[in-house]
């Protein structure tokens, strides 16, 4: 900034524009199955407030298996907020790194809590622990 301006006239303030779920399943299918709950849970609040009238099926393709969690949760987020819909039960058949098939159950909450904008790829790894895999995926709110 020049010398001409007043110190007080632009300033960097710290702002969290940032949820994180940290996750943590058996196998690939059962992590991204929390994580549709995961994300279900920060979109709507309360889920026993959710009925489970909707069904979707589901076929995605992508990358590596950290591509295809944020694809999934895309996905996920684009009808909650162009349908106003949550899916909180993921019915997973097949979870590759690669591919995943299923079917997802939800429906409307009484409201949304909060809006994501986008599900990022900042520090995202699936990493495999004793009990199985865990994740930490970064929303854009």
């Amino acid at each position: 900034m020049s010398d001409d301006h007043d110190d007080d006239a632009i300033r960097i303030v710290e702002h969290t524009a940032d949820w994180a779920l940290r996750l943590r399943g058996r196998d690939l299918a059962d992590l991204f199955a929390r994580a549709a709950e995961g994300m279900a849970y920060l979109l709507a609040g309360d889920l026993s407030a959710v009925s489970l009238d909707e069904a979707r099926d589901v076929t995605l393709e992508a990358y590596d298996a950290e591509d295809l969690l944020v694809v999934w949760l895309g996905e996920l987020a684009y009808w909650a907020e162009r349908d106003g819909l949550v899916f909180p039960v993921a019915q997973l058949a097949e979870v590759t790194p690669s591919t995943l098939t299923g079917r997802v159950r939800g429906g409307r909450p009484p409201e949304m809590q909060k809006h994501i904008k986008a599900v990022t790829y900042h520090d995202l790894k699936i990493r495999p622990t004793e009990r199985g895999l865990e994740v930490t995926v970064v929303f854009d709110v």
